[in-house]
């Protein structure tokens, strides 16, 4: 069979393949995240790649129409489009993992408000009595019979081990407790040092958090793009690819393992820990991630009645997944609620306090699947909107991630200005910059409550000067120009567009229909929330005052309004520090009403009636 070899500069990864695989599959093959969300039918153009040596092939009219003729003469090409026929060196756009991500994220003291430190991994040192012919109690029985507690168990790589540990330390060793079950046991006395780890799973980002658990602090945090992304940015290109290919479901379960492990990795390595010194995982994400991380079966979360396979929680050892942690480390899954309602969800009410809130508290954590919860008159309602991709970017034409180069801030006054992140060159738009821009023209009147941007030459008129000049026709038809191809890294201009505007309507009903339901249902209506709550990493840099222009979050003073970041990774952490924290998180998930919306006639109705902006203009 002919093969091919590519390598890819950036990542200094090489990879040999057959001939006739496109690109975009031997990125993955390599282990290089390349953008795809539309799960490379070449229609995004987010996957390119510049070909250095050994072509490329022949242009194909994706192609012609996703790229310039500037950056198709420099080498540009679509990875899902451009099939390897030979050697090849390539060069990917930025980098795989987005290292910067890790300033956005405080490392903070994070403990349960009025509780003390209380792990559920204990280390306790021990001097055992040494044998003799009047003590004949066998290794295992002398070490349980020191510990405190009722019934503790003991995988057969602990109990294998002990006979030399023991004797090799003089009988003075430490012995590590996750719940009943010892994990460790190391020679002489390690209590100063234990470790956990936090991971939230999300479709477009893994987290990773080295939790001290002796001090109660987050040594070190990485973020890293998940590498999925090549089989689509949303769970049911995901889902679908996982079903319909043989080997779907591995390909997907081992990408995210890679990843998981390398951001342990960098974990280690930032605070100098070994990975025997970390003890226990927790582990969050939506439900469609944490099948795959597991690698457990999820075609029936895309058909109607959305069943998943499991909502409960699990512990399993790490071997079993092959993390880059000791052999006999716990896992604990987090429970789940439903389909689209996963542990991360759980663990944002927990780090919320939701359980615990005597008013009206919506939560909102926006992303590609929009998970709304609203807590009052002693209970807990949730509910799963399919927003789709375009608050994180995606489906944009100009749209991207949150990282460098991205505008992710748009100031309207006589003309625009622009914030863009690390402060360079603009490359595209994220979507809080979108939610701004599209804020801004509203308020300006450069688009009317529909979306559409104004037409008349009265209606132009009014607009201030320099705004006026930034509306522009393209190949998308009407458009606002945000910069000009000679400010933006690219050189190409970066516009919303009308087919942006409209993604961005589709995404803010299905939040804004999901919120009035669940407001419906709890029989209260907007002006009883006494607290709006934003969670995760877009939660965290949407302006709140953008967001109740578009209609995206009910009108409620803007004091009210509060992002909390990435809750569901403080609620992993949380569960870590606290047994209490973990046995509220452990029954949260069966406290939860879940409201499902495809099943309600109103849904549509109400989406419908959201679709509009609010009437801002001067």
């Amino acid at each position: 069979m002919t093969t091919g070899k590519v390598f890819f500069k950036l990542q200094e990864r090489k990879v040999e393949v057959p001939a006739g695989m496109d690109l975009l599959q031997a990125a993955a093959l390599a282990g290089v995240p390349i953008e795809g969300d539309c799960g490379g039918k070449g229609i995004c153009g987010k996957c390119r790649v510049r070909v250095l040596s050994g072509g490329p092939g022949k242009i194909t009219p994706a192609e012609k129409g996703c790229l310039s003729p500037g950056e198709l003469a420099g080498g540009w090409v679509l990875a899902c489009r451009q099939k390897v026929t030979g050697n090849l060196v390539i060069e990917t756009p930025v980098p795989g993992d987005d290292d910067r991500s890790k300033t956005r994220l405080k490392l903070l003291k994070r403990q349960e408000p009025g509780a003390a430190l209380d792990p559920p991994v204990r280390k306790y040192f021990l001097k055992l009595n040494l044998p003799s012919l009047e003590d004949r109690t066998p290794d295992l029985e002398r070490l349980i019979n020191s510990l405190p507690g009722g019934e503790i168990e003991a995988d057969l790589g602990i109990v294998a081990g002990l006979p030399r540990l023991l004797r090799g330390a003089g009988f003075q060793v430490t012995a590590v407790l996750a719940g009943n079950r010892i994990v460790a046991v190391e020679p002489g006395n390690t209590t100063g040092r234990a470790y956990g780890l936090a991971l939230d799973l999300g479709t477009t980002t893994l987290a990773g958090y080295l939790v001290d658990l002796v001090r109660g602090e987050v040594a070190a945090v990485s973020v890293t793009r998940n590498p999925q992304s090549v089989f689509g940015a949303d769970v049911i290109s995901r889902i679908r690819h996982a079903s319909y290919n043989e080997d779907g479901l591995h390909q997907l379960q081992e990408k995210v393992l890679e990843a998981v492990n390398e951001v342990i990795r960098r974990l280690l390595a930032r605070a100098a820990v070994q990975k025997e010194e970390v003890y226990e995982a927790v582990v969050v994400g939506n439900t469609t991630m944490v099948h795959l991380f597991l690698g457990v079966e999820p075609s029936n979360l895309a058909l109607t009645p959305f069943i998943p396979a499991f909502n409960r929680s699990l512990e399993l050892r790490s071997a079993e997944l092959g993390l880059h942690l000791p052999a006999s480390g716990r896992i604990l899954v987090l429970p789940g609620v439903a389909g689209f309602v996963g542990s991360d969800t759980v663990a944002m009410l927990l780090a919320a306090g939701l359980d615990r809130r005597e008013s009206a508290c919506l939560a909102v954590d926006i992303g590609t699947n929009g998970e709304v919860v609203l807590a009052a008159r002693d209970r807990i309602l949730v509910c799963s909107s399919a927003a789709g991709p375009a608050f994180e970017g995606y489906h944009i034409e100009f749209g991207m991630r949150a990282v460098e180069g991205a505008i992710d801030s748009v100031v309207f006054g006589q003309d625009v200005q622009l914030g863009v992140i690390a402060s360079a060159a603009p490359r595209g738009i994220c979507g809080s910059g979108l939610i701004d821009a599209v804020a801004g023209m509203l308020k300006a009147g450069i688009i009317d409550p529909a979306g559409r941007f104004v037409e008349s030459e009265p209606d132009r008129a009014r607009l201030r000067p320099r705004l006026r000049s930034r509306l522009v026709k393209n190949g998308s038809g009407a458009g606002f120009l945000l910069a000009p191809g000679r400010l933006t890294a690219t050189g190409k201009d970066i516009v919303i567009t009308q087919r942006d505007i409209k993604e961005l309507q589709l995404a803010k009903a299905a939040i804004s229909a999901g919120v009035r339901i669940l407001l419906e249902e709890m029989g209260i209506g907007a002006e009883s929330i006494e607290q709006i709550l934003l969670a995760g990493a877009f939660g965290g840099h949407v302006r709140k005052e953008s967001a109740l222009a578009i209609g995206l979050l009910p009108p409620v003073p803007p004091d009210r309004i509060k992002s909390i970041g990435n809750a569901a990774g403080d609620g992993a952490i949380l569960c870590l520090l606290s047994r209490a924290a973990r046995t509220r998180a452990l029954a949260l998930g069966s406290r939860v009403e879940h409201i499902e919306l495809s099943s309600r006639a109103d849904f549509y109705d109400r989406f419908v009636d959201a679709l509009p902006f609010p009437d801002l203009a001067d």
